[in-house]
């Protein structure tokens, strides 16, 4: 893992110096000709560590795609199919007295509800079945010990955020209220999903975690309304104060954190909403409209970016109808100009060949970010990580920013 704190390492940065990735290529190609396919079974497989699936279940909906590729609707069919399957069996192990079991079972449907509901357009037609993948993980997170799960509402705007706190665990020789850390979504994925991506290892370091489906994102765009804008402070002050207010969290060492375009949104938050401790970037950004410029280009040529879902997405989290009007919304998800307003630490995670977000727009962020104390962990081809957000090796990347929380928040404990 190439590593860099305060300034950046030319020698290991430059993106001259990258082995770059072949147009379309992740280390796991479950669907060699199709990049959005192959990176969304990733997003099923790399929640395995956390009991977000298992590679049976995964690989079984895997063979009955082959030769649809492209199709969204079968894929959205295959995942709701195998979710029902193995929704139905948690829920026939709990009405036998086996809670732990049932609950395993519904965490793993949960995630399958919600992988196979992403790729859809419109969302409509998969309403009912992200609903159960909201109400099996509810259900999952009642009949389990550790770490306690507690769904909350965040305050917001005459309104409300749907949200999944997640406690920390208790560390022998720590007393007091605990660290916590607000974990937005990115562009396409859910609180659910989130979960999957080592919260539970985060709690087990005695770090609290509270992820917050924010607008434009999960049960927030799909059951309220709340569409996406490029004011994330809004909602990360709804969050810290939130926090704020639980007894059981020490509001000195409140963080924020979010993946992929949370690379946006959490530099955002720190740099408006300074009461933040510490900031994560899984993933960076730094002009959004700039890189959907390009994405529109090459569409228009008739060339395929690589893409996690399909461009219509956009469209339907801005609440528009038209590529021009998404375009102009566009226009405030930019970062310079903002991230020197940063003062708390900060750590940016990428991969050295990210095909969505080149390694020279991460650079560009980095050195931009007005923190004192910063830090870039670059993973490259060799160790893995080496992908978009790290879907190649999740386990790495978040063993690596939990292992730079716990040095920010204990440092003086």
């Amino acid at each position: 893992m190439a590593f860099s704190s305060n300034t950046s390492d030319s020698s290991v940065l430059s993106a001259s110096t990258a082995s770059v990735a072949k147009p379309g290529e992740l280390s796991f190609m479950y669907f060699p000709e199709d990049y959005r396919w192959s990176h969304g079974v990733l997003i099923g497989l790399n929640s395995a560590p956390w009991g977000g699936a298992e590679i049976d279940e995964v690989n079984r909906i895997g063979l009955r795609l082959k030769g649809k590729v492209g199709d969204d609707t079968a894929w959205f069919t295959e995942w709701a199919r195998e979710a029902r399957k193995v929704e139905d069996a948690g829920r026939a192990h709990i009405a036998a007295g086996r809670r732990t079991t049932g609950a395993q079972y519904l965490f793993r449907a949960a995630n399958y509800y919600h992988v196979g509901e992403r790729f859809l357009q419109p969302k409509t037609d998969g309403l009912a079945a992200y609903k159960r993948g909201v109400d099996c993980f509810r259900d999952a997170a009642q009949l389990i010990r550790r770490p306690k799960i507690e769904h909350v509402e965040i305050p917001y705007e005459g309104a409300s955020l749907p949200a999944i706190l997640i406690h920390a665990e208790a560390i022998p020789g720590r007393t007091g209220p605990a660290p916590a850390m607000v974990f937005f979504d990115g562009f396409d994925v859910t609180k659910e999903i989130q979960y999957f991506k080592g919260v539970p290892d985060l709690a087990a370091r005695g770090i609290a975690c509270l992820i917050v489906d924010g607008p434009g994102n999960g049960e927030a765009v799909r059951f309220r309304n709340q569409w996406l804008h490029h004011e994330t402070e809004r909602y990360g002050t709804a969050a810290y104060e939130f926090l704020a207010t639980r007894k059981e969290i020490d509001t000195r060492r409140i963080g924020v954190m979010a993946i992929s375009l949370g690379g946006y949104y959490a530099p955002r938050a720190a740099a408006f909403e300074q009461r933040f401790a510490a900031c994560i970037a899984w993933g960076a950004q730094w002009d959004y409209w700039e890189i959907w410029r390009s994405r529109f280009e090459k569409l228009d040529s008739g060339k395929l970016p690589s893409l996690s879902v399909a461009w219509q997405h956009l469209l339907w989290i801005f609440n528009v109808k038209t590529r021009d009007e998404a375009m102009k919304k566009l226009e405030g998800f930019r970062l310079d100009g903002v991230v020197q307003k940063i003062t708390c630490p900060f750590l940016m995670v990428h991969g050295e060949g990210d095909e969505q977000i080149p390694l020279p727009v991460a650079q560009k962020c980095f050195d931009a970010v007005g923190s004192k104390n910063k830090t870039f962990k670059l993973f490259t081809r060799e160790e893995g990580g080496y992908h978009h957000c790290q879907i190649d090796n999740a386990s790495i990347g978040v063993a690596a920013m939990w292992d730079w929380l716990e040095s920010v928040f204990f440092a003086a404990k």
